[in-house]
């Protein structure tokens, strides 16, 4: 009877190990970068959402602050432009300025609404998020504050 030799049996044994263990290493550092990609751009929808609500406040405070022409409407509108007419009402500066702040905080796909009816006033503002929906997304966030 021939007696096999157990180190001739086990030669390249070692080596499929190390391969076997470096491939599911690599599986997992490949699933942990997937992860930190996605961890990322929730992140940034959350920021973008926070803002929304920091930006919708900054424009109420400015209404309560000309509070007389806030409830005769002269806030109310929709705009995504940023240009300002020299000269204007404080209420278009404030838009002006509210929209201004809205793309640098947000983007520059970001709108504003605002619309006051009896002193209720309904404050949407609105972005592109398609980066963290990956697709297009358009999110509204609106506040509704009595003046």
């Amino acid at each position: 009877m021939k007696k096999i030799s157990s180190l001739k049996t086990q030669k390249g044994v070692g080596l499929i190990e190390v391969l076997v263990s470096m491939l599911i290493l690599s599986i997992c550092l490949l699933g942990m970068a997937a992860l930190q990609t996605v961890a990322l751009r929730n992140g940034q929808s959350a920021q973008s959402r926070s803002m929304a609500g920091i930006m919708s406040n900054s424009i109420t405070d400015a209404m309560r602050a000309n509070v007389t022409e806030a409830r005769n409407g002269a806030y109310n509108g929709s705009t995504c432009d940023v240009s300002g007419e020299p000269g204007g009402s404080l209420a278009d500066s404030d838009i002006t300025a509210w929209v201004s702040s809205l793309k640098r905080a947000i983007g520059q796909s970001a709108c504003g609404t605002v619309l006051c009816q009896a002193g209720q006033c309904d404050i949407t503002v609105q972005w592109d998020d398609s980066r963290a929906s990956a697709g297009s997304s358009t999110h509204l966030v609106t506040t509704r504050v009595q003046l």
